[in-house]
């Protein structure tokens, strides 16, 4: 505990630039959803089954099980350092596959494609975990908001990345691939510079400003949601139409921009008249205190040796709220509820994502690349407007933020059995509600378990969270969706094979959705264990507000 200046300065403009820069690299590090608009053409160029394709969409995934580095070096390296490792091996994993859809090299073989997929999977959990756990640990007191924000934008990256290519590169699977290799890389060299950890808010003007310009990200990134849906539902649009667009979007992107300029010139300007505001005191207490402040360990007197007595202390082992290593939190049921719950909601979520060019064939569409849009700009809004939401109703009510984890389950059932009808339209329903689902899920995971386990060991517990999306990946779309749909399918030549139908995925989805409905009750369970935690939670939020003198 300690005192500082309220008053904004350089150093609250630099973390809003990191912000900023968060925002960015959020914006691009969405590639892994993006494998359905190239599996296409690596399908033709390979010859591969429907069950070959699938286990390379699991490689993929299984990038992320490596992701665990990530989250230890995020203890010991600063954050330029992660950022510079995700995006070195993003421009190889990436560009290797570039290489071999532009047809610039021979056809790797199967297990090299393999490796670059697992590299360009697992380049974006070095940048999300720099990302999250520096972010999360800036904006303390607002982790539903920061959470929703910068997963919407992830979200929003396979709608940014799949419109460009439309609009400048008329969907060439080469062409969009290079963007993958390059943009990424691109990006994070710019926040390398500005990305780091400062003091979080300390006051309540200090929180007042933050909740202002989170309402302003909030509503700057569903103008861009909104944007890129827009687009979507334009016929055949004009050469200088979309590159009209793409510059405008580009502009958009940039306009984040405005809070850190807002933020330094304020500063400049507070500077300039002194302390004459009567709402920035010069100094205020600063609170470093955790979410919940941890027991005292019990001090129990060891017995004597001798002349010699010894005293030592007991550590009690930490409560749902305390600091946790890995360790003790995978001792402890919630996090293994968690962890299944999760797998249940991210690894069906995931194998329509990845099955989605296969799906939309099946169903007699030529071109997926508006579903995948479709679900990108959908999972937006679920991760936006669920990291809002929470924290509104934990605030107001103590609402369990897995509360809502069970309702995406619930919903995301309905829509598997709505894409397992097959009826017409099914597939724009099941991948606005996927969408949806998938990003409720991803937002609200990321700030409860912070919540559950603390923010110390943050990085590593996100990682192994993380490892839902290979062990999802592998599951569902690898063994289930790959087996059933080549049950299905005729053989053609060449020694892939194809399918058409809606009986071809019909298997798949009623499964999926049991998995969602066995996730529904995990959540519900979860939530009811957590009440107590929430409830002080809520209580400490309130005496935080009256004691810097808001109601």
């Amino acid at each position: 505990m300690g005192f500082g200046l309220e008053r904004p300065s350089v150093s609250s403009t630099i973390k809003w630039l990191g912000f900023v820069t968060a925002i960015w690299v959020q914006a691009i590090s969405g590639n892994n959803y993006t494998f359905s608009n190239y599996s296409d053409a690596l399908k033709t160029l390979m010859n591969l089954t429907q069950l070959e394709l699938n286990n390379l969409s699991v490689a993929k995934d299984v990038g992320k099980a490596f992701g665990l580095l990530a989250g230890l070096a995020s203890d010991r390296v600063p954050t330029w350092v992660l950022l510079l490792i995700g995006s070195v091996e993003g421009l190889i994993g990436y560009g290797a596959q570039w290489l071999v859809v532009s047809q610039k090299i021979q056809p790797l073989s199967y297990w090299q494609m393999c490796i670059f997929l697992c590299m360009g999977g697992n380049s974006t959990t070095w940048m999300n975990t720099a990302v999250l756990v520096t972010c999360i640990r800036n904006f303390r007191s607002n982790r539903g908001p920061v959470s929703g924000i910068l997963k919407g934008y992830v979200g929003l990256s396979t709608a940014i990345f799949t419109d460009l290519c439309a609009a400048l590169f008329n969907d060439n699977s080469a062409s969009f691939l290079f963007m993958l290799a390059v943009t990424p890389f691109a990006v994070c060299l710019t926040a390398m510079v500005f990305l780091r950890e400062v003091p979080p808010s300390s006051s309540a003007a200090e929180y007042k400003q933050e909740s202002r310009y989170f309402w302003f990200f909030n509503g700057l990134a569903f103008f861009v949601a909104l944007y890129l849906l827009a687009y979507d539902f334009i016929p055949d649009p004009s050469t200088l139409f979309s590159y009209v667009f793409s510059a405008t979007l580009l502009l958009l992107l940039a306009s984040p921009l405005v809070v850190p300029a807002y933020s330094y010139f304020k500063a400049w300007a507070s500077n300039r008249v002194g302390s004459s505001d009567p709402e920035m005191p010069v100094a205020v207490l600063v609170l470093d205190e955790p979410l919940l402040a941890a027991e005292k360990p019990e001090v129990v007197p060891a017995e004597e040796e001798g002349d010699v007595a010894v005293v030592e202390r007991r550590r009690k082992r930490p409560v749902i709220g305390e600091e946790h290593t890995i360790f003790e939190a995978m001792r402890t049921l919630d996090f293994w509820i968690l962890f299944v719950s999760f797998l249940c909601g991210v690894g069906t979520g995931l194998a329509v994502m990845n099955n989605l060019g296969q799906i939309g064939l099946a169903l007699g569409y030529a071109d997926v690349s508006i579903f995948v849009s479709l679900t990108s700009i959908w999972g937006f809004f679920g991760r936006i407007v669920s990291g809002m939401v929470s924290e509104y109703f934990i605030r107001k009510a103590a609402l369990p933020r897995p509360l809502w984890n069970a309702a995406s389950q619930i919903l995301m059932a309905v829509g598997y059995i709505v894409l397992a009808i097959g009826m017409p339209g099914s597939l724009y329903i099941g991948s606005i509600v996927v969408g949806i689902c998938y990003g409720v899920r991803l937002a609200i995971t990321v700030p409860a378990a912070s919540e559950l386990f603390g923010l110390k060991y943050y990085g590593l517990i996100y990682n192994v969270l993380i490892l839902n999306l290979p062990l999802g990946s592998l599951l569902f779309s690898g063994l289930l969706a790959g087996f059933l749909y080549d049950m299905e399918a005729t053989p053609t030549a060449g020694g892939g094979n194809t399918c058409i139908g809606a009986h071809c995925y019909r298997l798949v989805f009623v499964v999926m959705a049991i998995a969602c409905v066995v996730g529904f009750g995990l959540d519900i369970l979860l939530s009811i264990r957590t009440k107590r935690l929430y409830t002080k939670i809520q209580a400490g939020k309130k005496t935080k507000r009256v004691s810097n003198g808001t109601s």
